[in-house]
Parts: structure tokens; sequence; C-alpha cells
């Protein structure tokens, strides 16, 4: 590689750099180059939707992070894969589309300076990248680049776990990504065609031919480049490629879309940060932010299975000849069971009276197995992953060392506060309630997860310490905000310093009430017009559903 000149250069070719790839040279008026740590996606376990464990455990298509030693989870190291790949995370993910809850956007538009992330503005953003599979309407897209299913729901597990949430009380909801988040109903997810549908198909394999774009694939950046020491100026990035370092030079501005361990890592790396920590490694600094890389947030859920009396689970795909016929059926006609993440329902509850929104999430599976495809139970089972959306603890990024190419201490601090315990015990007891419903007394044997005996407080929390995992949505750890933590203004450009930008979901004030992609996805849109002196979408002003009784009622 040699030293180039490029008017944007984006760090990470991740679910919002590769929106920002393809909207800044969409008009060929600038040059842009994108970086991408990993290679090109061409492995069909990443493409084949219900293969979905293998990229995310996979050292080739992913950072393979963990925790440091959890302080309130018995100690243990969580896994925290982060997507190496072009597509990023959205070529390991879960392929679930969840927006998240329209009083999320409006929770982050109440701070100083951020009126512009209200829902009525964020969702004109939403419409733009998706096309639905069932068509638009006042909330959905039909035009955009993300294409976007809906289980089809053929097992009936799943319709009964959308019935035995109307029996137990919750609403049935036709669309949560729509008028109605809350109540249980079917799901959607960015498959398309039987094909996972990452943000490397949607925006950079269209843009991928542009001479005004070019990807730079298996490269590290190990620091941005600035001039200046009153006001510093991102001028570039120096990358490691092959061995050797190179410097590459941005006219215009450097973006950082690395994700939410990443992005805090280069800044920290880069001489932006806490000056304490910094100066402990020798890192010069250029702006003294001690927000970067706190504020880390993410979501934990913990599985309720139960053992299924009847032969109808995925339990009997994952012997060796089944799976053989179901990839054949997928890579030959591109349907089957090999064409679906297989959570196909799910939804959102209260856990208590007096909230506002939901503040629990549901994804149904017609398996007992854990989320990375570990540990999968010896007979046919079904399961709710759930957890709270909103936890109060907070956890941080920070660097062991001044090397790019050493991975940075994680700390999620996961349980660490008593609301978080207390909203995970109401969703294990809820969950059971659900399972008890009549729609499941065809299906339902013994419980497998938490088991029988779990029962108090105690031995709830005991159990989540124990075997809750992520729900794989690290955030926060580079928020946007005017106070002293903040890292980003609202459009994401770092302050203290000019010409350098963080876009993706590090910038997330607070988490959203769901899966992080389609956000990411959103903002990344949405600031793109930002970046290129567009005039916003206008807002949208949609109805929300809110249920008169939350108050004083839990359902």
């Amino acid at each position: 590689m040699r030293a180039q000149t490029f008017d944007y250069i984006i760090v990470g070719a991740g679910s919002a750099g590769c929106v920002l790839a393809n909207r800044l040279s969409e008009d060929g008026a600038a040059t842009v180059l994108l970086i991408e740590a990993g290679a090109r996606d061409h492995s069909l376990f990443i493409h084949m939707p219900s293969a979905l464990s293998y990229p995310m455990a996979n050292p080739k298509f992913s950072w393979q992070y963990v925790s440091e030693p959890e302080p309130f989870m018995d100690g243990r190291r969580i896994h925290c894969p982060r997507g190496r790949v072009i597509g990023g995370s959205s070529s390991i993910n879960g392929m679930v589309y969840i927006r998240g809850h329209a009083l999320d956007y409006d929770g982050w538009a109440q701070a100083p300076g951020m009126d512009q992330w209200s829902y009525a503005d964020c969702l004109p953003y939403f419409r733009k990248a998706e096309t639905r599979a069932k068509g638009g309407d006042l909330y959905r897209g039909d035009s955009g680049p993300l294409h976007v299913s809906t289980g089809a729901c053929h097992n009936p597990l799943y319709r009964a776990f959308i019935d035995a949430g109307r029996q137990a009380g919750y609403p049935y909801t036709e669309d949560m990504n729509g008028y109605q988040q809350e109540g249980l109903g079917p799901m959607d997810m960015t498959v398309h065609r039987g094909r996972r549908w990452s943000t490397a198909m949607a925006y950079l394999r269209p843009a991928w031919g542009r001479k005004n774009l070019t990807v730079q694939l298996r490269c590290l950046v190990s620091r941005v480049l600035f001039e200046g020491e009153q006001s510093p100026r991102a001028v570039g990035v120096e990358v490691l490629h092959q061995g050797q370092l190179v410097q590459l030079r941005a006219n215009r501005e450097v973006i950082l879309s690395g994700g939410a361990i990443n992005s805090p890592q280069l800044l920290k790396l880069s001489g932006i940060g806490p000056p304490d920590e910094l100066q402990a490694l020798g890192i010069g600094l250029r702006s003294a932010l001690p927000g970067v890389g706190e504020n880390l947030q993410d979501h934990l859920e913990t599985y309720v299975q139960y053992q299924c009396t009847q032969p109808i689970t995925l339990f009997s795909a994952l012997k060796p000849l089944n799976k053989l016929k179901i990839g054949l059926q997928w890579l030959l006609f591109g349907r089957g069971l090999g064409a679906t993440n297989h959570f196909e329902s799910g939804g959102f509850i209260r856990s208590q009276a007096g909230l506002s929104q939901p503040d629990l999430q549901y994804h149904f599976l017609p398996l007992a197995v854990r989320y990375d495809g570990k540990s999968p139970a010896s007979c046919h089972g079904f399961q709710a992953h759930v957890g709270p959306m909103r936890p109060t603890s907070r956890g941080h990024v920070r660097l062991r060392d001044a090397r790019a190419t050493t991975p940075p201490r994680i700390l999620f601090n996961y349980m660490g506060s008593a609301e978080d315990r207390r909203d995970m015990r109401a969703a294990v007891r809820l969950t059971r309630e659900i399972f008890r419903q009549a729609a499941f007394d065809a299906f339902r044997g013994t419980e497998l997860s938490p088991g029988a005996a779990v029962q108090s407080d105690d031995d709830i929390d005991a159990h989540i310490r124990a075997n809750a995992e992520t729900a794989y949505h690290p955030s926060g750890s580079c928020r946007m905000g005017s106070d002293e933590m903040a890292v980003t203004d609202a459009v994401g450009r770092v302050h203290g310093v000019h010409a350098l930008r963080v876009v993706d979901a590090s910038i997330m004030p607070q988490v959203v009430s769901g899966n992080l992609n389609a956000p990411t996805i959103m903002m990344a849109e949405k600031i793109a017009d930002a970046i290129r002196g567009r005039v916003p979408l206008p807002p949208i002003s949609a109805p929300v559903f809110a249920d008169p009784n939350a108050m004083s009622a839990q359902r």
C-alpha cells in the first residue's frame, strides 16, 4: 500500500461504516476510503441465516473479545464478539430487526443540544434505510437498501408463544417496529430471499465499483493523525498493513465506525481520552475527554427453557445428516430451515406498573440452546431469551498498553445495580407465567432452566450470576452530548478537535430498547446527511401506542 489522500477516511466497514461509504460516495463529488481490519464476507456460514453461531465464534470474522472478570457475575469473563469482516457485526449477528421504542429517542432529545434526535426526527431515516417485504406505511420503508422480512412462524411453537402472551394478559402486536412495540407477535429479520442482508450486502456492494470509493481490507488503523497543537485537526490515519506502517491522508474528515469497543480504543491510542490513563501509557494528549470509554452499556439476557413433549422443535435439525439436508436445500433453492434466523416471534412487556414503555424483551426459539450455539439440550425443547432493556449498570473500555494490536480491557459491570437485579428476577418470573398458559399445555414438559428448584430471589440471582449471557449490544462508550462526560456533539463530531467524528453505536447516550443494528444504520443515514451539508429529512409525527393503565398496572 502506498500513501494516498482522500476526502473522507472511514475506519470500520460495519453497520455504520458501510452506510457512510455508500452515502458519502454516491454523488461522485468526494473521494472516500473505507478501511476494514477483516476480509471479504465470502463464507457461506455468513450468508446462511441459520448458521449465525458460526461466524460469531470464528476469529476469522470476529474480534473474539472477552470482558474482565465481571464482579457481579461470579467473576465470569463474558464473551464479546465484534465483527471483523465487511458488514462488521451485521455479518455475524442474529439478524433481528428491532428499532427500539419511540420514547428512547425522545429521551435522547431531552438533553441539551440533542433535540434533533427525537423519534419524529429519526423515523424518516428508519424509513429511508428500509425496504420491508410486507410493504411500507407511515412507519416502514419500501424503497431503501436494507431488506427486512417477517418471520413466517410455521412452527406451532411460535404461535403458542404469542397466544400464551395473550392468555397471560399481554397485547398482540402485528408490528413491533411500527405503531405498537408493546406486546408479543412476529419478529422482523434482515433476511432477503433466504440470505443474510448485512450492510455489506445492502450498502457496500452496490457502491463497490464507484471510482471515488476505495475499500482497503486486512488493514488495522493504529492511530489518527493530527496537525496543530492548540487546535488539533485530524488529517489522516496511520495503518498497519502487511507488517508495514503507512500514513493515509484525509482532506475533509476522519470518521471512526469501529463500534463500542474499537472506537474508544482508537480514540485513546490517538491521544483523546482521560488524561491520567493516557499519561500512564506514555500517550501524548490531544483532547482531554474523560468520557471516552466510559458509559459502556449492554443488554444481558437469560434463557427460560422447557422440554417439549412433542418432536416438533429444531432439535432434530442438529443431527449431522439433517444439517447436510438443510444446507443443501438452502444452497440450491434459498429456502427451508437454513433461510431463517429462527427468531420468528418475540416481543416486549413491562416488568412492573409505573413504566411508560416496555422494559423487557423476548426472543422465542423452538430449541433449547445458547445463543452462540453451544450447550444444546439433549432433548426437544424451547426457550425464551429475556432481559432488561434499560440497564442502569455502567462499564468501561480501557487500554492495556499503547499498541493497537492489544485487546482493550472491557468491563460491563453486568447486574451491578439493585434495579438490574430486580428487573431480571421479574423477567424470569413473568416468563414462567407465560409458559404456564394453556397455549403451551400440549407442548410443555419439565423446566430445564433455571429449573423448578430456583424460586427465591437469592436463587434467581445466583442463577443469573452463573448463567446469564450478553445479547451482544455494547454501546454508549463515546456518547453524544454537551456535558463534561460527552465525547461527541449531536452529529458525532469529537469534542476538542476538528475534522474527526465517531459514527456507530458507541455514541448512543442510552442503549435503546431492542437490538442495535437497525438503530445504528439509522444513525449513520442521519449523520451522513449532516456530513454532506444536506437539509435533514422532514420529521414524521406518527402516533405511538401507550397503555392507558401503565401507571397503575403491569399489564
